[in-house]
């Protein structure tokens, strides 16, 4: 649960974000919050993520300093689990514009991590604005729209029977006769992506040259 509800703001972009992850809906201050919790959302080593997560003192007089996002991951092949990433999410400029400001809550939030045996990090648009980001953004919009299933069949068979990748347009190509045919397969392609029934790389934009495959098949 959040130790600080986040107020109204006219100045930035306040909402919530919706976790299947988490089983609800997430409060964020900043567009740039939001962002980060697509990827998250998006992420099989994470386990969860909560926001507003703790409240930090660091100076007598002022009120104790929240962060904006606490991390916790699932354990790995190996059983082993990274530790819980304690976070922060600015822009670079605001880091630059306050740096004072914030070095004296960023020193505490530092020990208050590193005493439970936490990480801490500040996240940037670097970090998390990135060609990856768009390509969630895009896929989130068909990632609880089911498509027919017969559709989506068709197109898992056609990848089991190349046994390696093809190219989105290739693919289309092959199993779409009429563009009518394109309208009503392509959502389900983007779908089986979304739910990672399908791979491609999402490090790059996605285009008709992307190269789709069944997963370890690529």
């Amino acid at each position: 649960m959040p130790v600080r509800k986040i107020p109204k703001n006219y100045l930035s972009v306040t909402g919530s974000f919706s976790s299947a992850k988490n089983g609800k809906s997430l409060g964020h201050e900043f567009l740039l919050e939001r962002d980060l919790m697509i990827l998250l959302e998006f992420d099989d080593t994470v386990e969860r993520f909560e926001e507003q997560p703790v409240k930090i003192p660091f100076k007598k007089g002022i009120k104790p300093y929240v962060p904006d996002i606490l991390i916790h991951y699932l354990p790995n092949s190996f059983g082993e689990t990274r530790q819980p990433v304690l976070g922060e999410v600015k822009h670079t400029d605001d880091l630059k514009k306050h740096k004072v400001k914030y070095a004296p809550k960023f020193e505490a939030a530092s020990r208050f991590a590193s005493e439970r045996g936490w990480e801490w990090r500040i996240f940037t648009e670097k970090d998390i604005r990135t060609p990856y980001l768009d390509n969630l953004k895009f896929l989130r919009e068909y990632h609880s729209a089911e498509p027919e299933a017969s559709l989506q069949q068709e197109v898992i068979v056609y990848l089991q029977d190349v046994r390696g990748s093809v190219t989105l347009e290739s693919l289309l190509q092959k199993l779409c006769p009429t563009e009518d045919r394109v309208l009503h397969m392509a959502p389900a392609i983007w779908h089986l992506v979304a739910t990672k029934r399908i791979t491609v790389n999402l490090k790059k934009p996605l285009t008709m040259k992307s190269k789709l495959s069944l997963p370890g098949k690529g």
